[in-house]
């Protein structure tokens, strides 16, 4: 077997590399106030946004939409993801992440401190040389 030459492990980490770039996005825009316009570039046209306290989205469309809405529930939020596991394959991607939420929410006209734990677990497309979310699920 022949060892992957230094061009293809130097391609891998710069996929890697820029995925990482790609949540530390996600995490960005959420964290101003839901920026729904923003948030939608990071998916492909066809992306899944899935969340069982929250909902499914499909499209890119729902998605920004979805997160327009958002932030007339959650006032503030401050989104940390650690120990990511990263696979990447040519123009796809993997990727599970550890996230830890702060957040002020609106329960019923009344706000409350949340905090948050759960995994992203994420699928990556490269398009055009961009690389770009297919699928979200928090769990």
């Amino acid at each position: 077997m022949t060892a992957p030459s230094l061009e293809s492990r130097i391609a891998r980490l710069e996929a890697i590399e820029d995925i990482r770039k790609l949540k530390a996005l996600y995490c960005t825009y959420c964290d101003d106030n839901y920026n729904p316009d923003k948030l939608a570039t990071l998916f492909t046209e066809d992306a899944i946004w899935h969340a069982a306290h929250r909902g499914r989205m499909q499209g890119r469309d729902a998605i920004r939409s979805f997160f327009a809405g958002i932030s007339a529930k959650i006032g503030f939020a401050a989104h940390l993801v650690m120990n990511d596991k990263i696979e990447v394959d040519g123009d796809r991607g993997t990727g599970r992440w550890r996230m830890l939420m702060a957040s002020m929410e609106d329960f019923n006209g009344t706000e409350r401190a949340v905090w948050a734990l759960g995994d992203y677990d994420e699928v990556y497309v490269r398009e055009a040389g961009q690389w770009r979310i297919k699928s979200l699920f928090v769990t």
